[in-house]
């Protein structure tokens, strides 16, 4: 059964015994139920918020900047909101969540919300909305305005929101800039709260974590050398054949240098030994070659690592692979695949067809790889006219097609600085095939330590902490963001500890757990805040759209009607909330 399955059966239980207590009255009356929502009401702490409130003229110079705060970011979601429910009908597969349920934010349910932060994640919803309604009932009394009751509401186990229910008459006879001020103080405590939270986190990072020397292991390919040698996520690759690696490049020299077989040191665990041999992690799509196999010789001679591929294919325009466990070898020019040909750029002007081509060589340099066909063209001036040589035919099969040359004057690249060819689709690898000797991907651990502050503040300390809360804002769903990078990051947890290192009077364990539960604490304020901010009913942005619309009427010549600002505000929040809706289902519908 699917997790979303068992959580909807759960509030189903938990809604079906909470009805029938409430039926009975067993529960007190400041107990409501309405279905799977529960709140509990008090009309304990206003005696506190009087005390609090008494600095009045200060607490309403806060009020006044968060309500400029608010407008700035209602006009700004409003936008973004519209603009990106257009693009996704024009490109329904190019935006929106993966899947319908990624816009529930339920640990486990939600693909960027794993269990493990489940914790922390709701610590920091609480700590949101405890300071969110404490704002609102704050400036309540501020504003002389009465509170009726105060509490919390839950969805089944789930802490939906606190409220602050201010009396009606008290709230109505408020003037307007009163009623603003109150509402727009929830999101303002929220984004406090964010500051405080990603400055302690930033500094924490910075000041005892730090990335292990090594290779991290985020992922090992099935049915490579490393699944074979039992490697896995988590672990942190420390030397080759007793040659110590700090990095991935490190790594990728120690490999290089190496026969077949090496032993790799890790971390906290036993060395491994490792026999390497050539696996396709990425083939073109319809290819001779499938994503999987296993290349075993090139040109009958036995090859297992990437270096000694290179050096077979060198000064060759084809090669013959024979592949693991099949009878027929695969016979391949080698070169860059590129798919498209458009007709008014160079290559196509030079007669080459618009058609799926690999091109092994410009002014006889060789370009089995798209790194290399880039090296070659940086060499070049606008305007030079170059050999190039591809292989194609007229169905589209590059690998079986005949050798063609082209003379192609080369136009200037958008840098204006080297000549550009002028081909599309093209693919990494050698003639569209990614081949790996070890099969392990790598975690990016110290990007995302410094994302987190690692290095820092620097010499601009608010333009770096600006940068770094948007870095930690996108790192739940940063594959999303980035897609060449392969791995969200949900805190330290699990495995991921294991790639870095903790130093100071603190227990690793100990600055883990701080640094999530300020992580997600700060995380989950600001897109509180910001999600309150969205210009629609019931939410604080759409009572400061209508208090701001109806300042705006009161200016204008003539007698401000109610009407009118009612109108401008509803059809704000419709377009908002239709925007919303489309950004969230018009890519799983279309696409």
């Amino acid at each position: 059964m699917s997790t979303l399955l068992w959580v909807l059966v759960g509030i189903l239980l938990y809604t079906s015994v909470a009805m029938a207590l409430k039926s009975r009255g067993v529960l007190p009356d400041a107990v409501s139920v309405s279905g799977p929502l529960l709140t509990v009401h008090t009309k304990r702490g206003r005696a506190f918020l009087d005390w609090l409130a008494t600095p009045k003229r200060l607490w309403r110079a806060w009020g006044n900047f968060g309500v400029g705060i608010a407008l700035v970011i209602m006009v700004g979601s409003f936008l973004a909101v519209l603009a990106s429910a257009i693009g996704a009908l024009v490109e329904p597969q190019a935006t929106g969540f993966v899947r319908p349920q990624d816009a529930l934010v339920i640990p486990g349910v939600n693909q960027f919300l794993p269990w493990a932060a489940a914790i922390d994640i709701v610590i920091g919803l609480l700590v949101g909305l405890v300071v969110h309604e404490g704002g609102h009932g704050l400036l309540c009394r501020v504003e002389d305005i009465d509170i009726e009751s105060m509490g919390v509401a839950l969805f089944a186990f789930i802490p939906l929101g606190a409220f602050v229910q201010p009396d009606e008459e008290s709230q109505d006879a408020a003037d307007r800039g009163g009623k603003t001020r109150m509402f727009a103080a929830g999101v303002t405590n929220n984004f406090l709260v964010t500051a405080v939270c990603f400055a302690l986190a930033f500094w924490m990072v910075a000041s005892f974590i730090s990335v292990a020397p090594g290779v991290a292991v985020g992922g090992v390919l099935p049915g490579s050398a490393a699944d074979d040698a039992d490697l896995d996520r988590g672990d942190v690759l420390t030397a080759v054949n007793g040659q110590g690696v700090e990095n991935v490049s490190e790594f990728d020299a120690a490999l290089s240098d190496a026969d077949r077989e090496v032993t790799v040191e890790r971390k906290d665990a036993a060395p491994v030994d490792v026999q390497r041999e050539l696996i396709v992690t990425h083939a073109v799509r319809d290819g001779p070659i499938e994503q999987g196999a296993v290349v075993a010789t090139v040109d009958g001679d036995a090859v297992y690592t990437e270096s000694a591929l290179a050096t077979a294919i060198e000064g060759t325009e084809r090669i013959e692979l024979g592949l693991k466990d099949e009878s027929d070898p695969v016979d391949i020019p080698v070169g860059t695949f590129v798919s498209t040909v458009p007709d008014d750029e160079p290559l196509g002007a030079a007669g080459a067809p618009d058609t799926p081509m690999v091109i092994h060589s410009i002014g006889g340099e060789q370009t089995p790889t798209h790194e290399a066909l880039s090296d070659v063209l940086a060499e070049t001036e606008p305007g030079e006219t170059v050999e190039v040589v591809a292989f194609h035919d007229e169905d589209g099969d590059p690998w079986s097609g005949d050798r063609h040359t082209y003379e192609v004057t080369l136009s200037a690249h958008s840098d204006g600085d080297h000549g550009f060819l002028g081909v599309g689709g093209i693919q990494a690898g050698i003639s569209g095939f990614v081949f790996d000797d070890f099969g392990i991907d790598t975690y990016p651990a110290e990007q995302y330590h410094e994302m987190l502050g690692g290095d820092g503040l620097g010499e601009n300390p608010v333009a770096t902490f600006v940068s770094q809360t948007f870095g930690a804002l996108v790192l739940p769903f940063m594959n999303i963001i980035d897609p060449t990078v392969g791995y969200n990051f949900a805190g330290f947890n699990g495995e991921i500890t294991n790639f870095y290192d903790v130093s100071g009077p603190l227990g690793a364990g100990i600055v883990f757990a701080l640094v999530n539960v300020l992580f997600w604490t700060g995380w989950v304020n600001i897109n509180l805040g910001i999600f309150n901010c969205i210009p629609s009913y019931p939410l604080d942005g759409g009572h400061i759209l209508r208090s701001s619309t109806e300042a705006v009427l009161a200016r204008l010549p003539g007698e401000a009607s109610p009407a009118l600002a009612g109108a401008v505000t509803t059809a704000v929040s419709l377009v908002m909330i239709l925007s919303l809706l489309g950004l969230l289902f018009i890519p799983w519908l279309l696409g």
